[in-house]
């Protein structure tokens, strides 16, 4: 710092010397004391000057305003990291009122630069009585010390491994940027020698390049930040900030399920999920790329991820005795958008149903009457909804009462209609049967023994026999499903069935338990009391009558009687 100082001080001197030129004057003093410099502005050693700072110095006593000179006074700046001392122009004042002369740079002074200001003891530097300086004055400041830019983060990080395809490449700098300098070409992204494509944006004091697709597996990548890269001042890092990374190589797989792929006996209340190998994009975990499907036919649900599990709830229970196929597909992704190499699916199957084996009616199961002798509607605006109206060997003089009764969505059949109508008939009359004796004769599981009234009842899917009449009287039967919608009931009622209306008499569905797998297999002839609100299939021996105001869900086949609808009757389909 000294053998620096003492350079700039030469250099100013002699610049000085050279030209104002030796004049020959005597220095002595003629009369009082010889004008000194009483202070400066910066002081001597001052750092962090401002850039703008004009220099003074002030004398002690009043200078002569014309003697004083101008060339006496000279500011001389080197950079501290090197180079040769270099005056600094600018225009010289003196301040009568204040002894004080300024000196005001043309330009703005520069950063990292040590000044060297001296005052020459010359014939032109005296007081207002011809006082000549007596030495020479100098001394020095410096500007502040400004550090380069620097890289100080980068992400992904240098030989970071397992990079995301879809990472946006960024470098954090010490400082805050010109945005004009961080572009395409200070910032770049490179695969060996080819150049990647990418939208380059800076913000705060990170820059950021975002390839235009994503980047490949198992690819080695080199980022750039070139000392095109400046701050505001124009001051550029000091080199290229260089660092290389490789992307992910594997992609995400599905490692478990639950249910387990031919997983039996599955819960109907089963919440089905899968475990990936790693966490995942939750936004591409969805119902379309989870999906649960029974056969061809999707069953809705919500699905939900959490951690590195996919769930999928189904809106309503699933079914007793169906095979199930669940599915994620390849729509499943990871967060840097790595799907799974290929759609993961699994199937598995719930329980049996509740209750006995279903009782099939084939074809006898599009009719909502079918009756051997007659079907009549005595009174009323009754309906058949969605289903037919058959009589065989009955023929279509003996169907009566229809209008007023009307068939909706479906038709009336007799044996007499042609020949085509005869034997599908007769194929019905034939399903009816064989359904009646599998009813009858069904023994698994084993038959509960009832009798009487179960009016008040509530009854779990199964076989219930009764070896003489049956009656819904005191109270309404209850039908538990327990959460099973393809629970199956059967009746084995060896003499007459009657509901009663009025105090009960209804049969309620609870549970999810569908009047469709209810079968009320009477040996002899069935009643639908007054009002009742009925469910399920009666397959009565002989003949089926519902009273006045009776509706069902179900069916009234007949094998060998008839069906009378007495008033204002409907039998909706199941």
């Amino acid at each position: 710092m000294k053998t620096k100082k003492l350079l700039l001080t030469t250099f100013a001197i002699l610049l000085v010397v050279l030209i104002n030129g030796c004049e020959g004057d005597d220095f002595t003093p003629i009369v009082g004391q010889a004008p000194t410099v009483q202070s400066t502005v910066p002081v001597d050693l001052a750092t962090n000057v401002p850039l703008d700072q004009v220099v003074t110095l002030t004398f002690n006593k009043k200078m002569n305003p014309i003697a004083i000179g101008t060339a006496a006074f000279s500011v001389v700046g080197q950079n501290t990291l090197g180079g040769s001392p270099i005056e600094v122009m600018g225009t010289r004042t003196y301040d009568d009122a204040s002894n004080t002369m300024s000196f005001v740079p043309t330009n703005p002074l520069s950063f990292n630069n040590i000044y060297t200001a001296t005052l020459l003891p010359l014939p032109k530097v005296k007081d207002i009585v011809g006082n000549f300086v007596q030495e020479a004055f100098v001394w020095t400041f410096s500007t502040r010390m400004i550090a380069a830019p620097m890289v100080i983060a980068t992400d992904p990080l240098d030989n970071e491994t397992a990079v995301s395809v879809g990472k946006t490449v960024t470098a954090t700098f010490s400082e805050s940027m010109d945005p004009t300098t961080i572009s395409a070409t200070t910032f770049t992204l490179k695969q060996g020698s080819t150049s990647i494509s990418g939208v380059v944006t800076y913000s705060g004091t990170t820059a950021s390049f975002n390839p235009s697709a994503d980047l490949e597996l198992g690819t080695v990548y080199t980022a750039t930040i070139t000392t095109g890269a400046k701050n505001p001042l124009g001051i550029a890092i000091p080199a290229d900030h260089v660092w290389s990374f490789t992307t992910e190589t594997i992609p995400p797989t599905v490692i478990s399920t639950d249910p387990l792929d031919n997983a039996t006996g599955v819960p109907l209340n089963k919440t089905v999920t899968a475990t990936f190998s790693e966490p995942m994009d939750p936004a591409t975990i969805t119902d379309v790329t989870f999906t649960l499907a029974d056969g061809t036919t999707p069953i809705t649900g919500i699905v939900t991820y959490s951690g590195s599990t996919a769930s999928f709830n189904p809106s309503a229970d699933l079914l007793s005795g169906k095979t199930y196929t669940a599915t994620i597909t390849t729509g499943a992704k990871n967060p840097s958008g790595i799907a799974i190499a290929t759609d993961h699916v699994w199937t598995f199957s719930t329980g049996a149903p509740a209750g006995p084996a279903f009782v099939d009616l084939k074809s006898a199961g599009q009719f909502g009457i079918l009756a051997g002798v007659g079907v009549s509607n005595n009174a009323g605006f009754s309906e058949i909804r969605n289903m037919d109206v058959g009589i065989s060997p009955g023929v279509r003089s003996s169907v009566t009462g229809f209008p007023p009764a009307i068939v909706v969505n479906g038709a009336i059949f007799a044996s007499d209609d042609s020949a085509a109508v005869a034997a599908m008939l007769v194929q019905a009359k034939q399903d009816l049967t064989d359904a009646y004796l599998f009813a009858e004769g069904a023994t698994a599981p084993a038959p509960a023994t009832v009798a009487g009234d179960q009016g008040g009842l509530t009854l779990a899917p199964g076989i219930y026999k009764s070896t003489s009449t049956l009656l819904i009287q005191s109270g309404d039967l209850t039908l538990d499903a327990q959460g099973d919608a393809n629970a199956v009931w059967i009746f084995q009622i060896a003499a007459d069935f009657t509901t009663v209306g009025g105090a009960g008499g209804s049969v309620i569905l609870i549970g999810g338990a569908q009047a469709k797998n209810i079968f009320w297999q009477v040996g002899s002839s069935a009643t639908i009391g007054d009002g009742t609100i009925f469910q399920g299939n009666v397959l009565a021996l002989t003949s089926i009558t519902m009273n006045s105001g009776a509706t069902a869900v179900g069916r009234m086949l007949a094998r060998n009687g008839s069906v009378v609808m007495t008033n204002a009757n409907i039998i909706e389909k199941p």
